[in-house]
């Protein structure tokens, strides 16, 4: 798969509203899909959070001694889950971050995360393989990469592709999870 078959279509800020609605915990319960992989005093990078369906709840998994990076291209997608974080009071848990679209900015962090969740984000990306680059490079040795994707937006084939593209960086796969609606891998920094 080259980049050129990812869609580049970024997610409109107000669909954000749909995709933290409560009923979607009844398809995707975030608690089920990231215990197994984040641990308390974690540093977990989370690329295109939009309005913090996941971030919350990876939020109060890091506990009061880890992080959680949220980096995202839109500013009303990171006020509003600044807002929804606040008002859970995970807010001082999570490090906020507007991004461009060329790059994340994680030169602070290298070599200290210890998983990065990219949870319907790369099919959107217009450089994945700078994406996988930027992350393997902020992961510390051992650290995870979950990728999963929407089905069927993402064809099998071109999910693959991103795998082949990940492993390309420096990645090799750990897991296969199974998560409603989606296509997932957690991958592990080869060192």
């Amino acid at each position: 798969m080259s980049e050129s078959k990812h869609s580049h279509r970024v997610c409109p800020w107000w669909l954000g509203y749909f995709l933290a609605t409560p009923l979607r915990r009844f398809l995707q319960n975030p608690r089920t899909i990231l215990k197994p992989w984040v641990s308390e005093g974690a540093m977990v990078i989370e690329p295109g959070p939009g309005m913090g369906f996941f971030t919350l709840e990876l939020a109060r998994l890091v506990g009061p001694r880890g992080r959680v990076v949220a980096l995202d291209i839109q500013p009303k997608m990171l006020s509003a889950l600044k807002r929804r974080a606040r008002r859970k009071g995970l807010l001082g848990r999570i490090d906020v971050r507007l991004v461009k679209p060329e790059s994340m900015g994680l030169t602070d962090i290298k070599g200290r995360a210890d998983l990065v969740f990219a949870f319907a984000i790369v099919h959107e990306l217009p450089r994945v393989e700078e994406f996988f680059r930027e992350v393997y490079e902020a992961l510390k040795a051992g650290g995870k990469l979950f990728i999963s994707e929407p089905h069927p937006r993402v064809s099998e084939e071109d999910f693959a592709g991103t795998v082949r593209l990940a492993e390309a960086a420096g990645f090799k796969e750990n897991a296969r999870p199974a998560i409603p609606r989606s296509r997932s891998v957690l991958m592990a920094r080869g060192d």
